[in-house]
């Protein structure tokens, strides 16, 4: 099978790329089976959301039970459960 550049349109943005032969023969070599569907620019865009931990989720303002200062958590605080800062957290897990 010849491959050849092909024109693929991205399903985020809409906009038209190429999907090279070379892009083609590395998804042939790692055995995908389709075409991608994002332009490389929303797929670092994807990307990026991933890596950056808890984007795009609700954050909740608390104190530190054992330093005092406010903090940012990723789950909303329960009354009577104590809620640590990121380095006071850390501290006691390396603690341990």
């Amino acid at each position: 099978m010849a491959l050849a550049d092909k024109t693929l349109v991205c399903r985020d943005c809409g906009k038209e790329f190429i999907f090279t032969v070379g892009e083609q023969e590395f998804y042939v070599s790692r055995g995908f089976k389709n075409d991608p569907s994002r332009c490389p620019d929303c797929r670092a865009a994807r990307k990026q959301g991933r890596l950056s931990g808890y984007s795009g989720r609700e954050m909740y303002t608390a104190i530190c039970a054992s330093c005092g200062k406010e903090c940012q958590i990723p789950f909303h605080p329960v009354e009577g459960r104590p809620v640590y800062c990121s380095d006071c957290f850390s501290k006691m897990r390396d603690s341990r």
